[in-house]
């Protein structure tokens, strides 16, 4: 039951991940549309599948730990430098993971939306 959690949280930190990404690459077009993008995309192999249930417990790992820092940091300054360390963190394990990012997200996203899909999700998370 603790991996589900896990499993969902880190799908709707998929969707952080994206839209702080989308702010590092400091391209406003592209912000807006990769959400519309990424959505209906549902098309994902087992592997990929996989990958995303691995890396997603990584995400929830490196989140935990970054949103401590956060909370301890002292000023906003010091929060943006947290931030800004937790998404490079979270993009090397989603690259590490066999993914890229957009993909990441594409897959949070539809897991986000298709409760069967979810479903598949975390069972290969359990396994």
């Amino acid at each position: 039951m603790k991996r589900m959690t896990a499993l969902f949280s880190a799908a709707l930190l998929s969707a952080g991940l994206m839209s702080v990404t989308a702010h590092a690459q400091q391209d406003p077009a592209a912000a807006p549309e990769q959400p519309q993008a990424a959505a209906p995309a549902m098309d994902f192999s087992d592997e990929q599948l996989q990958q995303f249930a691995e890396v997603s417990q990584e995400i929830v790992v490196i989140s935990e730990e970054y949103t401590e820092r956060l909370q301890a940091a002292e000023d906003e300054a010091a929060q943006q430098e947290v931030q800004m360390e937790a998404n490079d963190k979270m993009v090397e394990a989603v690259e590490d993971g066999g993914l890229d990012v957009d993909t990441f997200n594409a897959i949070g996203m539809a897991v986000q939306q298709d409760p069967e899909l979810m479903q598949r999700v975390q069972e290969m998370a359990q396994s």
